[in-house]
């Protein structure tokens, strides 16, 4: 069942098996402020510019539609919205449709430049259960968000995915070895104080292995291609099956 399988993948080891947690983060949780979540989606935004991971996303973003012209591409979790205006920025003729499938951070993103931007349009969107057509869409992609689902919305959002769009690019947090995830877990576990930090903790064991994101593509009959590094981002490339 997909439904059960651990966030190492189905052959994951039994340390690997205890080194994830169905704990949710503040970001996805009701009782928590929402100037709490703006805190956290802002400290986000501001690493996510000190390691240029927005640009670099926007990178694989752009390569996965270089050869159209005007891509029509979806953001999916999109939180403060910042890849899809790197990708508006350095592409003069994408159209780009920005969603979260939270109110908060989808106002917040409509009332900031996104909002008034004649290429781009801001919605609130579940990835799982997506308001739009069959191929509608040239790309979609899901940055750094893809861990808040568990197995089975993952599998659903990725079917959605490639429901509403030739192509769809996950981009997330890699699961490291079992050994070096420790070592992570330890250094973070005094910063949990900090809601980002907090978060991050999170983020980290809820995780999905390569081996994991094949199962879930694999579940959802997706041709997958995963490329990984321990020490940088995971990314999956998944489509329809010919």
């Amino acid at each position: 069942m997909i439904a059960d399988m651990p966030r190492g993948g189905p052959d994951a080891s039994c340390l690997d098996r205890l080194l994830q947690t169905n704990r949710q983060e503040y970001l996805d949780r009701d009782d928590i402020g929402d100037d709490v979540k703006r805190g956290i989606v802002a400290a986000l935004d501001r690493v996510g510019t000190m390691f240029r991971e927005h640009d670099r996303n926007a990178e694989l973003v752009l390569r996965e539609v270089a050869d159209i012209v005007d891509p029509k591409i979806l953001e999916l979790g999109a939180g403060h919205g910042a890849l899809s205006r790197t990708v508006l920025e350095q592409h003069p003729t994408a159209h780009v449709t920005v969603s979260d499938v939270n109110s908060e951070s989808v106002a917040a993103m409509a009332a900031s430049d996104l909002g008034d931007h004649p290429r781009a349009s801001v919605r609130t969107i579940d990835a799982t259960a997506i308001d739009a057509a069959d191929g509608e869409f040239d790309l979609a992609v899901f940055a750094l968000s893809f861990h808040h689902l568990n197995p089975t919305q993952a599998a659903q959002a990725l079917a959605e995915g490639t429901r509403v769009a030739k192509a769809m690019l996950v981009i997330d947090l890699p699961r490291m070895p079992s050994p070096l995830h420790i070592a992570k877990l330890a250094i973070m576990a005094p910063l949990v104080w900090w809601p980002f930090a907090h978060d991050g903790l999170i983020s980290s064991l809820r995780s999905y292995s390569p081996s994991a994101l094949r199962a879930l593509g694999s579940h959802a009959d997706l041709d997958v291609d995963v490329s990984t590094n321990p020490f940088d981002r995971q990314v999956l490339v998944a489509r329809r099956r010919t």
